[in-house]
C-alpha cells in the first residue's frame, strides 16, 4: 500500500540525497574538512529523512478507519505494529542504508569507514523507525502532529545519533568502532522489545480519545 504512494515513498530518499550532497558544494572540496563533518552530516540527514515518513505511518488507517479494524482483529496489536514498523524500515531505512556508500564517496571517506557507516546505518535505522512509531501513535489524530512528533522523537534519537557517528569517527581515527557499534546494537534490543508494546497502547489511548 505504501509502494502505491510513491511520492510519501521517494520523499525521504530525495531529501537524503540532496541534504546530504549540498554540504560537499557548500564547504568545499577540501579532503579533510570533508571527512571531519562526514559522519555527522550524514546521519542527522539519515534522522531528518526517517522522521518525514513517520506522520503518515498510522494516519491513513486511521482516517478511514482501518485502525479500528485492526485493533478487534483476532492478533496481537504488538504483531500488526511490529509488522507496520518494519515496512516503513524497508521503505525507508533500507533505501537510506544503500545510498549511504554512494554518498560517503563525496565526503571522501575510506573503505573501511564507509562500512561502518553501512553497519551503524544498519543498527540505528531500524531503532530509529520504533521510536518513531511510538511517537506516531502518541500523537495520532492531533493537529500539527509533524511537529509534535519531531518534538517527541529528536531528543530519544541523541544516543543514536551520537553513537551512529561515533563509529564513524573512531573507524576514520583508526581507534576502532566496535564499543559504539556495540551500544548501537544494546540501544536497537532495548527499543526492540519496548517500542511495539507501548505504541500499541498509545494507539488504543489514541482510539479512545
Amino acid at each position: 500500500m505504501a509502494l502505491r504512494r510513491r511520492a510519501d515513498t521517494l520523499t525521504p530518499l530525495v531529501f537524503f540525497v540532496m541534504v546530504t550532497s549540498l554540504f560537499p558544494l557548500a564547504i568545499g572540496p577540501e579532503p579533510d574538512t570533508l571527512r571531519t563533518i562526514a559522519p555527522g552530516v550524514i546521519w542527522v540527514a539519515a534522522l531528518l529523512a526517517a522522521l518525514l515518513s513517520l506522520d503518515h505511518l498510522f494516519l491513513s488507517d486511521h482516517r478511514d478507519g482501518t485502525l479500528e479494524q485492526l485493533v478487534l482483529a483476532p492478533f496481537p496489536l504488538t504483531l500488526i505494529v511490529s509488522a507496520k514498523i518494519a515496512s516503513h524500515w524497508l521503505l525507508t531505512g533500507v533505501p537510506l542504508i544503500l545510498m549511504a556508500p554512494v554518498i560517503a564517496l563525496q565526503f571522501d571517506l575510506s573503505a573501511d569507514s564507509i562500512l561502518v557507516l553501512l553497519a551503524s546505518l544498519l543498527l540505528g535505522t531500524p531503532a530509529l523507525s520504533l521510536i518513531g512509531a511510538t511517537g506516531a501513535a502518541l500523537t495520532l489524530g492531533l493537529r500539527r502532529g509533524g511537529v509534535l512528533i519531531a518534538l517527541l522523537v529528536l531528543p530519544l534519537t541523541i544516543p543514536l545519533l551520537v553513537f551512529g557517528a561515533g563509529a564513524v569517527e573512531a573507524s576514520s581515527a583508526g581507534l576502532g568502532a566496535d564499543a559504539h557499534l556495540s551500544l548501537l546494537g544494546a540501544l536497537l534490543i532495548a527499543v526492540g522489545l519496548v517500542a511495539p508494546w507501548v505504541t500499541a497502547a498509545a494507539l488504543r489511548v489514541s482510539l479512545d480519545t
